[in-house]
């Protein structure tokens, strides 16, 4: 059996490098627990204590977004209350585009998480996935949006609603944002830049209300680990965030739908296999 820093390192740094790549995390973290046996490490409540891992490991993420995102992040939610301009145009962006997600999953989360929150689902949502960034990038699209400066009303709500689809595992919020807003007339550097920002409040939403719930299973003995992973995830996201942001200035996203199609696969035949379930 692995120890359990070893494992809280490599969830650190699975959730790291998968948030804000196009090929998802949360199918990422769900495969890595399978064979690192993460919650039978934990004991007796090792599904609630994993979980509240996960929301620590992603609130380090949503760290690493908030430093290099700073300075639009402040003019959004603090400069926009006092003064009109771009700044309060993207607070307004952000509002919009969180509001679809927010209302879908604060009805529907329960029911999604039982029903689709397993291998099998991943594993077709990776594949699917993988075809539909293939296919968008393929796709002779009009930019009309070549900075978040320049968006509209409209696109927030498009990439608002594209996210929705990131409420199924395996997804990707970051695929689905950026291929929403790619769909609705920006530009690959400027929806990855709104996917970035985005994420911001959704992701801190998410978090919190998850937090909430689970809290009750904060005790000094994990507190270790809790931070560890949480640090190893800020550092990891950082570091790719800044990667993605160079990246897309002069790449597209085919090489992600190639590897969601194979690692979909992958699962698949792992399931069939009996050695995930």
């Amino acid at each position: 059996m692995l120890p359990l820093w070893f494992v809280v390192i490599v969830l650190g740094i699975v959730e790291g490098l998968t948030e804000f790549l196009p090929i998802s995390s949360t199918g990422h973290l769900i495969v890595a627990d399978t064979f690192l046996g993460f919650k039978e490490l934990l004991g007796a409540n090792g599904k609630e204590q994993a979980d509240l891992f996960e929301i620590f490991i992603q609130l380090g993420a949503i760290l690493a977004v908030g430093v290099v995102y700073r300075e639009k992040l402040t003019g959004a939610f603090t400069r926009s209350l006092t003064q009109a301009g771009e700044d309060r145009r993207m607070l307004l962006h952000l509002i919009v585009g969180f509001i679809p997600v927010a209302i879908v999953g604060f009805l529907f989360h329960k029911k999604i998480q039982a029903l689709l929150f397993n291998p099998t689902t991943v594993a077709i949502s990776f594949i699917v996935g993988g075809v539909l960034i293939l296919v968008i990038e393929r796709l002779p699209l009009v930019v009309r949006a070549e900075s978040t400066g320049a968006m509209t009303i409209g696109q927030s709500l498009a990439v608002g609603c594209a996210q929705l689809l990131s409420l199924i595992p395996g997804m990707s919020r970051s695929a689905c944002t950026i291929m929403g807003g790619m769909c609705s007339g920006m530009n690959r550097q400027t929806a990855t830049e709104f996917s970035f920002l985005l994420s911001f409040p959704v992701m801190l939403a998410a978090s919190a209300f998850s937090m909430l719930k689970k809290i009750k299973l904060l005790d000094a003995s994990f507190v270790g680990y809790l931070s560890l992973g949480f640090v190893i995830s800020f550092l990891v996201a950082l570091v790719v965030i800044r990667w993605l942001i160079r990246y897309v200035q002069s790449h597209d996203f085919s090489p992600f739908a190639g590897y969601r199609i194979l690692f979909g696969i992958l699962i698949l035949v792992l399931v069939k296999g009996g050695l995930m379930t």
